[in-house]
């Protein structure tokens, strides 16, 4: 029960590594705000937590691309549950299948809005309440291995996740003074493709364990850095991908 008392907020909580995350959060204890543009993802999610403890949830619908929309958002989740201590920016969509030479400007601004700039304005907004609440917090950002090296079949996306690995350490530096930390974690490949529902039966892995991974993976991963136990560690990235980037695979 390391949330115990704790108020997480989840964006993209409504599915995959998301619903994961939030998941992990009330079985530790935490009441969780989950956040999605998909009212349906997002209230299913919200009555399974329910079922499992009453109290523990509460769906809002909000598009994080928006100063106004996340501004209300955490109005909102102060107002539901008190106050907010751990902010997991999960929620990305990307440009598969684009390269430079035909990926439409429109859709280049759409994944920039969605997967790096919804990180700023959920840790600003959120960033403020945890600094007037005096207790610190924790903020965690779901990177990706694409931030690291470059795709042939996405541009947008890996432009946006390299961004979040350096604006997660400006965060850290920034917020630190006030006992909040900032870290990211780092999957690779993870449960369904970034905006689908299904995983490919076929889906090519290659990493040094052999497998692919789960959404369980990755929320264990971000349990533990938003928990005290990792309570000096920030401005840090924690690489959750089976070793694919160091292995020199794919």
């Amino acid at each position: 029960m390391r949330f115990d008392n704790k108020i997480a907020i989840v964006t993209g909580g409504g599915r995959n590594v998301g619903q994961a995350i939030a998941r992990r959060f009330v079985a530790e204890g935490a009441r969780v705000a989950v956040v999605d543009l998909d009212p349906g993802r997002g209230q299913s999610t919200v009555a399974e937590l329910e079922k499992a403890r009453s109290g523990s949830a509460h769906f809002l619908e909000c598009d994080v691309s928006s100063s106004e929309a996340v501004q209300r958002m955490v109005a909102e989740v102060v107002d539901v549950f008190g106050g907010v201590d751990v902010l997991v920016n999960n929620v990305a969509i990307t440009d598969r299948g684009s390269t430079v030479l035909d990926l439409e400007e429109d859709l280049w601004r759409r994944v920039m809005a969605i997967t790096l700039d919804s990180v700023f304005l959920c840790s600003k907004y959120v960033g403020r309440q945890m600094v007037a609440q005096g207790r610190g917090g924790a903020i965690v950002n779901i990177g990706s291995t694409s931030g690291y090296r470059g795709r042939v079949n996405a541009t947008a996306y890996s432009a946006a996740k390299g961004a979040v690995l350096n604006l997660s350490r400006s965060l850290a530096s920034q917020l630190g003074p006030h006992g909040i930390r900032v870290n990211t974690v780092t999957p690779n490949k993870v449960g369904s493709p970034v905006g689908e529902d299904e995983e490919p039966a076929d889906r090519k892995r290659a990493n040094l364990l052999g497998r692919g991974a789960v959404p369980d993976d990755i929320a264990n991963a971000v349990a533990f850095m938003a928990s005290d136990e990792a309570g000096f560690v920030t401005a840090a990235d924690l690489l959750v991908d089976g070793g694919s980037l160091y292995g020199g695979v794919d």
